[in-house]
């Protein structure tokens, strides 16, 4: 069967069937479903735990209870930062492709997909702005790979697919976690609920897409996509350790203090266990040929 079949294949149109009827009966109305308080606790955490950079570090123990309560926050405003800026891009790109040629199948589902982000930007921004007063910039990692339609489609769905799997590793976490206040157990949760569907839908969409490449493209073109998803990866998880965030959170040589927390080996398993599912997807798809990433941040 060709990618072309693959698309319009009955499996295909009715898991996207499946998925917009989930969009419409689970829809729930971000402005009216949270009731904001007027603030935080500033002496509680913000973010699990075990989601922290410092999680498991030497330099963790170097901060006292309240200094960690504050990195907390701020490590928690710099999350839903992120998520804003990755939000922003990916709409960008899914309405580039809506109602194109090649996406003739999956523009229906688009329109929930492209839905349902501009909700989940706005209550990530909406959480920034409320109880940090500001969103953390952005910094994208350029594409050196000289593609042509195909190879964009499918990278721009490939990191399309991590980011929301590596994001809806904290999404769970954050979501089940009784020590969070309220608000923030109820912004993860309901990301989590569309972002289940989102997830389905995109495993599926890049399995096709990379049906189109496969015999199209050479072997080192294949390795050169290949080595740029390792690195988009790598800089995904480096997001994490914004110097922004110890600076807000009063550490001392906040640049020094990332530095070190990069190179702590502690956190290689941890950052293993929030890429664990995306990865498993791409060596079984044989979009990667193994589970090796280059330095800092994602070490083998």
């Amino acid at each position: 069967m060709s990618a072309t079949d693959v698309m319009s294949s009955t499996r295909f149109v009715e898991l996207l069937d499946r998925l917009g009827q989930k969009s419409v009966e689970d829809h729930r109305n971000p402005y009216l479903f949270f009731d904001w308080p007027d603030n935080l606790p500033q002496e509680a955490p913000w973010m699990s735990d075990d989601l922290l950079s410092i999680y498991a570090t030497a330099a963790a123990d170097e901060l006292d209870e309240a200094t960690k309560f504050r990195l907390s926050k701020w490590e928690s405003i710099n999350f839903y930062s992120m998520n804003v800026h990755g939000i922003r891009d990916l709409l960008v790109e899914v309405v580039n492709r809506i109602h194109m040629p090649g996406f003739e199948t999956p523009s229906d589902f688009f329109h929930h997909f492209i839905d349902e982000e501009n909700q989940h930007m706005w209550f990530f921004a909406e959480f920034c702005l409320r109880y940090g007063g500001k969103l953390y910039p952005s910094f994208k990692l350029p594409s050196s790979v000289d593609a042509d339609a195909d190879i964009q489609n499918f990278l721009v769905f490939a990191r399309i697919l991590l980011f929301e799997e590596i994001v809806d590793f904290y999404n769970v976490r954050m979501g089940d976690d009784q020590r969070l206040h309220p608000t923030i157990r109820q912004v993860n949760a309901l990301h989590h609920a569309d972002e289940s569907r989102h997830i389905a839908f995109g495993r599926e969409l890049v399995a096709v897409l990379f049906a189109r490449l496969r015999d199209k493209v050479s072997t080192d073109r294949l390795g050169e996509i290949e080595q740029y998803l390792k690195r988009y990866i790598v800089y995904s998880l480096q997001g994490f350790y914004n110097p922004q965030m110890y600076v807000d959170a009063g550490i001392a040589q906040p640049f020094d203090f990332r530095s070190r927390l990069l190179a702590d080996e502690q956190r290689r398993a941890l950052e293993r266990k929030s890429i664990r599912k995306p990865m498993s997807f791409l060596l079984k798809q044989g979009i990667l040929s193994d589970d090796a990433l280059p330095l800092p941040g994602g070490a083998k």
